[in-house]
C-alpha cells in the first residue's frame, strides 16, 4: 500500500472484529512512527497501549460513572471551542448527522443515541486501546507534533492492515483513565486511539465522509 492508497482508505472505524492484534505489529507501527516530524525534535507524544484485561477494567470504570453523565466528566482541556462557529461547528454536527442515520437512529430517538454513544468508551469493540498524554507545559506547537505523529500511526496501520479511530471522547474520563494508567501528574491526559481490525460489513464504517473543497481552506500566491 502506498501512501496514498493509505490516506484514502483511513477513516475513524466505529465497529471492530474480535481479531487479536499481534503485538509486533504494533511495536513494529510504533518504532517506524518515531520517525514523525517535531519541532526542535522534542518528540513531545507518550502512550500507553492496553489490551485484554487492563483495557477490560477501564470500560467498567467508565461503565460504572456513564448514568452519571456530565456530572462525572473530567476532562483536562476543551474538546472544543465554546464559540465554534459557522463552517467548523456545521462540519461537526453533519458528520454526527451523517453517521446516525447510517445507523438508522434518528435525532428523536435519543436513548439510542445516548447508547450508541456509549460505545466511544468500549473502543468500538476494538481489541486494543492507545492513551495519549503529553507533558503539560507543552503549547499549541508541541500539540500539533502530537496530532502529526497520531497521523503517522494511522497510517502506518493501514499498512498492516489495521484500522483506527482517534477518540478525543476519552478526554471526558481522565480520572478513570489516570486511575487505570500510570500517567504522570504533571502531564495532561489527551486521547484514545482505538486500533483493530474493521468490520467491513457496518453501517457505520460505510457511510460517506464530507470534507471541504480546497478552495475553502487553500488560497495559491505567485503561480502561473
Amino acid at each position: 500500500m502506498n501512501v496514498s492508497e493509505a490516506v484514502a482508505t483511513r477513516r475513524s472505524v466505529r465497529a471492530f472484529t474480535d481479531q487479536a492484534v499481534d503485538q509486533a505489529i504494533l511495536q513494529r507501527v510504533l518504532e517506524k512512527a518515531q520517525r514523525s516530524p517535531s519541532g526542535g525534535n522534542t518528540q513531545p507524544w507518550h502512550a500507553a497501549v492496553l489490551t485484554g484485561e487492563p483495557m477490560q477494567a477501564l470500560f467498567r470504570s467508565v461503565a460504572d460513572v456513564l448514568p452519571q453523565g456530565r456530572a462525572a466528566h473530567t476532562p483536562e482541556y476543551d474538546i472544543y471551542p465554546e464559540d465554534l462557529d459557522g463552517a467548523y461547528e456545521q462540519r461537526r454536527r453533519g458528520v454526527g448527522e451523517d453517521l446516525y442515520s447510517a445507523l438508522e437512529i434518528t435525532r428523536e430517538n435519543k436513548a439510542g443515541r445516548l447508547m450508541w454513544f456509549a460505545n466511544n468508551f468500549r473502543a468500538f469493540g476494538a481489541p486494543v486501546l492507545m492513551l495519549v498524554h503529553t507533558p503539560k507545559y507543552m503549547g499549541p506547537p508541541q500539540w500539533s507534533d502530537v496530532g502529526m505523529w497520531l497521523q503517522t500511526i494511522m497510517l502506518l496501520l493501514r499498512e498492516e492492515g489495521l484500522d483506527s479511530c482517534p477518540q478525543e471522547a476519552w478526554a471526558m474520563y481522565s480520572a478513570q483513565v489516570r486511575r487505570a494508567v500510570a500517567i504522570p501528574d504533571d502531564h495532561i491526559f489527551f486521547c484514545g486511539m482505538a486500533i483493530g481490525y474493521r468490520d467491513a460489513s457496518a453501517p457505520v464504517n460505510n457511510f460517506p465522509v464530507k470534507r471541504a473543497e480546497l478552495y475553502e481552506s487553500v488560497t495559491w500566491q505567485g503561480f502561473d
